[in-house]
């Protein structure tokens, strides 16, 4: 089975699953093994994040950005913070995630005869090529365990067209990267967005006597 999915179908499943776990942490046993640190798990996690939205590297040592691409991805706009957002509350189920993908990288460099750098978690020493098509049979419907990779995919997303773990006012007015690449307009001085020009060029209808300054119903 090959992945056939849009940007918006990814966002709603991995959602989908980040909200299955805040109600109830999934069975994650079979996926556990040695503790990775904490290095390693975040690395994990980054190098992730750069394979579903890639960005320059931040130096040339950075082994977690692939540098696939210039300017900011994901791990720029801050998948990594979201993903520890506790509002969120995966923070738990993130050591797993690592230790998930890193054996599939095993795996995988196993069966293409990859030599990976034993200095860095082995989905980091993968390629961005070989990250890619990785993540893309991790995401595959046909695995048992692709909701855990579909929270973490839509998670990046969010962090880099959302800045979902910051006030949206205060991310646009300090230059988030994802926000800024798509073009989010910054909001008036009180932190509200007002929009003079309708979008269907005319008052598509009055508000109701009712209706509070902040829009809600009274």
């Amino acid at each position: 089975m090959t992945l056939e999915l849009d940007r918006r179908q990814l966002l709603r499943l991995g959602m989908a699953a980040a909200a299955a776990w805040q109600l109830g942490p999934w069975a994650l046993d079979a996926f556990a093994g040695p503790a990775l640190p904490v290095g390693d798990v975040d690395s994990t996690l980054e190098a992730f994040a750069d394979t579903m939205i890639p960005g320059a590297k931040r130096s040339p040592t950075d082994r977690a950005v692939a540098g696939a691409a210039h300017g900011p991805g994901a791990v720029q706009a801050g998948a990594l913070e979201l993903l520890y957002f506790p509002t969120l509350g995966i923070a738990p189920a993130l050591p797993v995630f690592a230790e998930a993908i890193n054996a599939k990288a095993v795996a995988y460099a196993a069966q293409h005869q990859l030599v990976l750098d034993p200095g860095v978690p082995p989905f980091v020493a993968l390629g961005f090529a070989d990250r890619t098509r990785l993540a893309v049979q991790a995401l595959d419907y046909g695995q048992p365990d692709y909701l855990l990779f579909y929270a973490i995919a839509a998670l990046a997303f969010i962090a880099f067209h959302t800045a979902g773990h910051l006030h949206t006012a205060d991310a646009v007015r300090r230059g988030h990267p994802g926000l800024k690449a798509i073009g989010f307009p910054k909001p008036d001085a009180d932190g509200l967005w007002r929009y003079p020009r309708y979008s269907y060029k005319r008052r598509v209808a009055k508000p109701h006597p009712r209706t509070t300054t902040g829009g809600n119903p009274t």
